[in-house]
This record gives structure tokens, sequence and C-alpha cells, in this order.
């Protein structure tokens, strides 16, 4: 049995049986290409089959040389999982990491953004070009729904519902959600579909996507990091944030508001509450 082949094949299980998105399934195989990578390096010539618990420690203590508990025990997990999985189709025993011990990580609480500082990075965004009305417009929906980047720019113009005070959100493992969205950020995204949009021809696969480059495709992740980064820098923001802060304020904004715990988990589409407490 052939690494390559194997991971493929992974891959198609991931996507298909346990319905993971495209982001997870990445993280999951750069895992493995990391062992694949220390394996290749140290000439060592074993399959997925026979890959035995020496190897894994052996692996694992090269990588503690350079990456972080946190780093590490996502590496042990994804390499557990995937062996989970050969074990799983009968191409293996037994799964070699279950006798390695994940370093112990402790909870690190996301940083956030006051009312105030989000106040600034809004004020600070230039309207006086078409992009500028746009990023307002993505800031202010990350925020007032508490959104992740991959769900904001995979919003289409028919997940709208602002008649009823929702719009279906796209959330990890393909599942779907309804989150409230205020009178506010509803304004803001009319705005921009009538005024912005409007203007912009969307390329074949895009007509349906609700927020545009200037070339009529979809924004990717990196686009919406610079916009948050380069504002950030703009008002001397001593903090280092992306779209996920944004999320994270939005979720401790309502929780001091007194808003329930549970209905919090809902909105950010948390499977478990843990997350959410956290």
């Amino acid at each position: 049995m052939k690494w390559q082949p194997t991971v493929k094949e992974y891959q198609l299980f991931l996507k298909i049986e346990r319905g993971l998105s495209d982001n997870t399934i990445e993280s999951y195989t750069r895992d493995i290409n990391k062992l694949l990578i220390f394996l290749e390096d140290n000439q060592i010539k074993q399959t997925p089959v026979s890959i035995d618990l020496d190897t894994i420690q052996q692996f694992i203590y090269e990588i503690s040389k350079y990456v972080a508990a946190t780093s590490q025990a996502r590496i042990i997990s994804g390499l557990r999982n995937f062996f989970d999985y050969l074990v799983f189709e009968d191409y293996r025993k037994d799964n070699p990491t279950d006798l390695i011990e994940t370093p112990k990580t402790g909870r690190k609480l996301p940083d956030t953004l006051s009312e105030d500082e989000i106040d600034q990075l809004i004020n600070a965004i230039d309207l006086s070009h078409p992009q500028g009305e746009r990023n307002r417009t993505i800031i202010e929906t990350i925020y007032s729904c508490g959104l992740r980047v991959s769900e904001v720019i995979s919003l289409k113009l028919s997940d709208l519902f602002f008649d009823e005070g929702f719009i279906k959100v796209l959330g990890k493992g393909n599942k779907e959600r309804f989150t409230p969205i205020n009178y506010a950020t509803q304004k803001y995204i009319n705005f921009y579909i009538k005024v912005i949009r409007s203007h912009i021809s969307p390329k074949k696969g895009h007509e349906d996507t609700l927020f545009l480059n200037r070339r009529g495709k979809g924004l990717t992740r990196q686009m919406i990091f610079a916009i948050i980064k380069d504002l950030s820098i703009k008002i001397d923001l001593n903090k280092k944030i992306g779209p996920h802060t944004l999320r994270h304020s939005f979720a401790t904004h309502l929780l001091k508001g007194g808003a329930d715990l549970r209905a919090i988990q809902q909105m950010l589409g948390h499977e478990s509450i843990t997350t959410t407490e956290v």
C-alpha cells in the first residue's frame, strides 16, 4: 500500500462520508504530508500499513523542536484520524498513535476587540471608492452575524431573507444554519447590491455570489485578511487580528449584553457548547 493513493482515498472519505469542508480536508492532509516529509528525509521505507509507534514517536520528537504544543496536538490529532480511517477500512488492525500522549496546551482565550475599536476599524475605511463600500459591508456582516471568513465569502444573494430577518449560512462540513441579521446591516448590504454590485458583471459561476471583486469573481480568504490587517495598521491597533477576531468579538459582546450562551452557540454554528464557552 502506497502513501499517495491512500491519502487520496482518505480525502474522498472525509469529503463524502464525513461531509468536511475543503479547508478542513486540506488541514488534515498537511499533517500527513509533514509525516511523509519526515519519512523521506530519514529514508524510512514504511507504508501506511507497516508504520509503527516508534517511527511516529521519532516524528513527533523531531517536530517538537520547532513546533508549538498546540500545533503538535493538532498534528497528532490529524494523524490519529488518518490511522483510525485505516483501521475502519480494515487496512490495519491497530492505530500506532493510540499510545502517544497529546501535549497539554491549556485554553487560550481568543483575542477580541472592544466596540470602540470595531467602530474605529469601520470608520477608517475609505468610502471614496466602490471597494470601500464593499469592505465596510463585509466587516459589518462578519461582526453583526458572527460569521467565519469562509462563510462570508460564500454568501449568496439567494441566502438573504431580509423580510424574515435572517441569512442562510453555509458553515463547516457544509452544514446550513439561519442567522439573524440586524436592520442596519441589511441596509448596508442592500446599498452595496444596488449601488456597487449592480455595476459589476459577474463571471460565470459567480452570478449569485454576494461579494465580488472588481473582475466579477468571488473574494478569497486572503483578501479578507488583508483588508482587516490594513485597517488595523491604519488605526495603529496594537493587536494581531483577523476575520475571526470580529467573530469572537460578536460572541463576547452578545454575552456581555445578557444573551443566552446556547443561543450564541446556535448563531455561531458551534457543535460543542465548550467551544462557545471559550
